[in-house]
């Protein structure tokens, strides 16, 4: 097989187990809580900080880990995050109290922020022109193809033999790309790098993204009411105020302020922070309000998302092909467009919306309920339409707008935008959502206190009531859920199209091999 194909599939397989990862893990955390001992913190506290505190490592070193590849060599950096990864996965397969699964964690996210960046900046090192768009495609379509399968062999996967196999699973997969980019991956890197390394600025970047990150991750956990997620936020916002002049004031920065200067990187990062904060919000609110407000099984909330990923992993090297052909500038304007249509049409969803009760028990209750079809799938199939159309070419104008011997760190800003952003723009709608709830109930049964702390803990935006609520306040919750989950789809249809009209203004479609500022040279060695 041709090396380039060898070096796509140990990237794809590195890139796989990322997102395999995540996926499993969400599904193995109910029995995660129920066998794992616990001394410091509750059972739900625990679970939280299982998924929470590897995102939280993972985004706030993202940026630190991109620079390193650029400086100190690709291979390398994507060898350490490999090996970490594979031995902090056997240690969380192996840990035996819930503190232990989380230090582990911490550890592991870690390590795979080394993974994210050096992957994309590997394929950008690797191929050229259509090439390129294609194999970002590739790239694409199998996270995609992860993402959906993840779920359904996990959750079989725990359920038969236990949740520590969400862990272990991951060292088999770990082995094979090890072996793969020993033996075919090339060494690229920045060889006109300074001799000295911005650790100072590296230390504000990880400070603003993970204070950010955190504040935003627990704000929502506890509902705004924990002191330490405003001061996150309040050092992570300070931090990052002071990053643009630490970049301007250092000789040798880490961040460049000449990557902004390249139009198409400025404006596929404005793109990514409005669109995927969009996406974010979707797929939180869709699933709480489906199962929550009109009673879907689980089984059938989670069937919902099936249309989205089945595009993606099916078309998204088509796509890619064309966008590293024509340039990514079409597709990136029309696809956020489609996806706002998706989620305008979902903010008219009735409250009344017969539920489906999908049981993998009764073969009967797979077919949906008419509701579905009408209410649910003109609007799923457009947003997997548009988000198809987006992907590939955003990843392909990401990674042609800079120098190569930038990728990695452009990959790595691109990632951790797509990652913080997203928390934030949730938390900012998490707010507004719970607003409009609470005002809503309120215009429905005046006589109730929607500001009691008694009220709030009885009665919550999208979920189902508390016992002994009555009947009455139980349709009027209903009723404000489904008008705050309008509110969240038109909120997020405004950032879609707001990111289309970014991208149709903004994007240039770049020469065919070459970056849009400064020489794409980096020296590439075999490895």
């Amino acid at each position: 097989m041709d090396r380039r194909r060898l070096t796509l599939t140990a990237v794809v397989l590195a890139s796989a187990i990322v997102f395999l990862d995540s996926t499993i893990v969400n599904v193995a955390l109910p029995r995660i809580g129920r066998e794992l001992p616990v001394s410091f913190v509750g059972v739900l506290e625990g679970q939280s900080y299982v998924v929470n505190g590897y995102l939280l490592t993972l985004s706030a070193l993202l940026i630190l880990s991109g620079a390193l590849a650029d400086r100190y060599g690709r291979k390398r950096l994507f060898l350490i995050g490999l090996v970490g990864f594979g031995i902090t996965s056997v240690l969380c397969g192996l840990a035996q109290s819930m503190e232990m699964l989380i230090l582990f964690r911490l550890v592991q996210g870690a390590f795979g922020a080394l993974l994210v960046p050096t992957s994309l900046a590997i394929i950008n090192a690797t191929f050229e022109g259509a090439e390129l768009g294609r194999a970002f495609g590739i790239w694409a379509a199998a996270s995609s193809a992860t993402t959906v399968i993840g779920p359904l062999v996990g959750g079989f996967l725990v359920d038969t033999i236990g949740w520590r196999v969400a862990f272990l699973i991951n060292a088999p997969l770990v082995a094979g790309a090890v072996l793969l980019a020993l033996t075919q991956l090339p060494e690229s890197r920045d060889e006109h790098a300074s001799s000295r390394f911005d650790w100072l600025g590296a230390a504000v970047i990880a400070i603003a993204v993970g204070g950010l990150a955190y504040g935003a991750i627990r704000g929502q956990e506890r509902n705004w009411a924990d002191l330490s997620a405003w001061i996150g936020l309040g050092v992570g916002a300070l931090a990052t105020v002071l990053i643009v002049p630490l970049m301007r004031l250092r000789s040798d920065p880490l961040v460049p302020p000449g990557l902004f200067r390249s139009r198409n990187f400025t404006v596929t990062n404005i793109s990514t922070f409005l669109v995927y904060g969009a996406l974010y919000s979707f797929s939180a609110f869709m699933a709480i309000y489906l199962q929550g407000t009109l009673g879907y099984t689980a089984a059938a909330s989670g069937a919902t998302g099936l249309p989205i990923g089945i595009l993606l992993a099916v078309f998204s090297t088509t796509v890619g092909t064309y966008a590293g052909r024509l340039g990514p500038r079409s597709f990136m304007a029309a696809g956020p467009f489609i996806m706002g249509a998706g989620l305008l049409w979902l903010a008219r969803v009735p409250a009344d919306s017969q539920p489906w009760r999908a049981s993998l028990s009764d073969p009967g209750s797979l077919v949906p309920p008419v509701s579905v079809v009408i209410d649910l799938v003109p609007a799923l199939l457009l947003f997997a339409v548009g988000i198809t159309l987006l992907v590939a070419p955003l990843t392909t104008a990401l990674m042609t707008s800079v120098p190569t011997r930038n990728s990695g760190l452009a990959s790595a800003i691109n990632n951790a935008i797509s990652r913080i952003g997203p928390l934030l723009a949730g938390a900012l709608i998490f707010i507004v959502v719970t607003a409009s709830f609470y005002g809503s109930l309120a215009a429905r049964v005046p006589a109730l206190d929607t500001g009691s702390s008694a009220l709030r803990a009885r009665i919550q935006p999208l979920n189902p009531p508390r016992a002994g609520v009555p009947s009455s306040q139980v349709e009027a919750a209903r009723q404000a859920s489904t008008d705050a989950f309008h509110l969240a789809m038109l909120i997020a249809a405004l950032l879609c199209i707001s990111g289309g009209i970014v991208n149709a203004v903004g994007i240039r479609n770049p020469r065919l091999g070459a970056a849009e500022v400064g020489p794409a040279s980096a020296s590439t060695t075999a490895g």
